[in-house]
């Protein structure tokens, strides 16, 4: 039988994944605006949704690693603590 993945790890590692895309592309955006000689700021969206889809993708599975740990030391202290 295959376990259903639990929702308190995949939700909170989903929102803060893309939470770190958010960021991630406004830090690279906001890096990569430049001002030519008219004031027209040119900008590198390719690099914005690179860095953003690359943060999402690490802090998601960081953080979905370090929840499945927690929950895991949980389950195994309340086991033994019976």
């Amino acid at each position: 039988m295959r376990r259903r993945p639990n929702p308190w790890i995949v939700i909170p590692s989903l929102a803060l994944g893309l939470l770190a895309a958010a960021l991630g592309w406004l830090v690279t955006d906001v890096s990569c605006r430049q001002s030519d000689a008219v004031g027209v700021a040119g900008a590198c969206p390719g690099w914005s949704v690179f860095f953003s889809v690359v943060s999402f993708l690490v802090v998601t599975g960081g953080v979905a690693v370090l929840l499945v740990l927690v929950y895991r030391s949980l389950a195994e202290w309340q086991e033994r603590r019976q």
